[in-house]
């Protein structure tokens, strides 16, 4: 386990938040809450149908908040009772209700599922205009990134970023890097071109982004647009982009849209051998994560741990 990953583990006992998981069925499911249990990682809060089932007046209640956020949007109240029967709302809304700090799902359901009723409910913080996702990739026996650790960014939630969404997600995967990995981001703002090497709409947006960037916090180490070995390569960074303030050395690479940064993750994780965790929300006023249908049980309790710690960060605030 990488040492900063571990680092993480033990932040996230030094004040146990409760974390739901919903699909209880699911052995992995159940081998991760044994483990985080035993190793006292968190305070895990199993939501099924049973649990659902033996909680009826909370689920009147959270039917009856849910009915609030939602009847503007033409929900009836009997729509709101029959949808929250579902663990994954259930479960949001008891996030949203400060019975729980945070949600872990995705071993058995889709990205589009786990976000769908934190997008509704959750919602963005004040101080945020989107909610955005990012991956924290760990890749073995690299001198790239910091200590073979990146966040890329977004990877699984906004398709089509535009300059001011981009630049929205630049800084808050700064902060997200901050609060977990805890040491300078250097930031790549990735593009097929390099300093006005080649031109473009998709150029042009990251371009905007960057100067946004910029303009909102003047102490960030970020270059952009940049290409991808521009942005990890020292030596190619020297000749490509002579001005660089990260100088080939990123640890976080920010993707112009979805196709791009689904298709590196996933590169990166089949030809480098990296270990994606993730998609993890920012931006959000709690933290709602998920995970990879294909996922381990290392990778359930790692994104426990991870949520934990950004509900410990939440509750600082």
């Amino acid at each position: 386990m990488n040492s900063l990953i571990e680092k993480l583990y033990f932040q996230s006992k030094s004040d146990l938040k409760k974390i739901i998981l919903v699909e209880t069925s699911d052995p992995r499911i159940q081998k991760a809450t044994e483990i985080i249990t035993q190793q006292k990682i968190a305070e895990i809060i199993s939501v099924d149908q049973n649990y659902i089932n033996y909680h009826p007046e909370l689920l009147e209640k959270l039917a009856k908040d849910f009915f609030e956020i939602r009847k503007n949007k033409g929900i009836t109240l009997e729509q709101s009772k029959t949808i929250i029967q579902n663990p994954l709302y259930f479960g949001t809304m008891m996030v949203h209700s400060d019975l729980a700090d945070g949600m872990v799902a995705g071993a058995d359901n889709i990205t589009q599922d786990t976000f769908k009723p934190a997008l509704q409910i959750i919602k963005a913080k004040a101080s945020e205009k989107i909610i955005s996702s990012f991956f924290i990739i760990e890749v073995p026996d690299t001198k790239f990134g910091q200590q073979g650790l990146f966040i890329f960014s977004d990877c699984g939630l906004n398709i089509n970023p535009n300059s001011e969404e981009l630049a929205q997600i630049t800084l808050q995967s700064a902060k997200s890097f901050k609060q977990l990995i805890g040491d300078i981001p250097k930031i790549a703002m990735l593009s097929y071109s390099t300093d006005g090497s080649s031109s473009g709409e998709s150029v042009d947006k990251v371009k905007t982004a960057l100067n946004l960037v910029k303009s909102l916090d003047s102490s960030l180490l970020v270059d952009g647009e940049v290409q991808v070995d521009a942005a990890l390569v020292p030596s190619v960074a020297q000749k490509k982009l002579k001005n660089s303030q990260i100088s080939g050395k990123a640890n976080i690479l920010i993707f112009p849209n979805l196709d791009a940064g689904n298709i590196a993750y996933k590169l990166v994780e089949r030809l480098a051998h990296g270990h994606a965790f993730g998609p993890l929300t920012q931006g959000i006023k709690k933290p709602i994560n998920d995970l990879s249908r294909g996922c381990s049980v290392e990778d359930i309790v790692t994104t426990v741990v991870i949520t934990s710690v950004q509900a410990q960060s939440n509750s600082n605030w």
